[in-house]
């Protein structure tokens, strides 16, 4: 089990990411790197910042970051643990849990939305992770 945001589980991450034929195929256009932010509350006291750079259906890097201004990602998608947990265990759907606002997005919405795929396909990716959550 992988501490969830940790650089082993980041590590992870992109390895299951670059594994999948199914993510390669529906991401094979996008381009744009991403903070996954989990906010703090409960057992975190500071927030958890990811930062992912997804490449034409390869994830050329992912590290955790300890500061905002370290990078200047194109998207910062945050919310609390408990909604990355539902998004992480499938039960809930990025997209619906960004029109929902249970998480929120900085950058070009209709990008995403029409990447749809691709993030489910991403979302996949993050259940090949054992992941360990702070507030169990």
């Amino acid at each position: 089990m992988y501490q969830l945001g940790s650089n082993e589980w980041l590590t992870a991450f992109k390895e299951a990411i670059n594994s999948s034929e199914a993510y390669a195929d529906a991401a094979k256009t996008w381009e744009g790197d991403f903070y996954f932010i989990v906010d703090p509350g409960g057992a975190i006291e500071d927030e958890v910042i990811m930062y992912v750079d997804l490449w034409h259906g390869k994830c050329r890097d992912a590290f955790p970051v300890r500061n905002r201004a370290q990078r200047d990602p194109a998207f910062v998608i945050n919310g609390p643990e408990s909604v990355w947990r539902k998004v992480i265990e499938k039960k809930l759907d990025p997209i619906q849990g960004l029109m929902t606002r249970q998480i929120k997005l900085k950058g070009d919405m209709v990008k995403v939305m029409k990447a749809v795929r691709a993030a489910k396909e991403l979302v996949e990716c993050t259940t090949l992770v054992p992941t360990k959550f702070y507030n169990e």
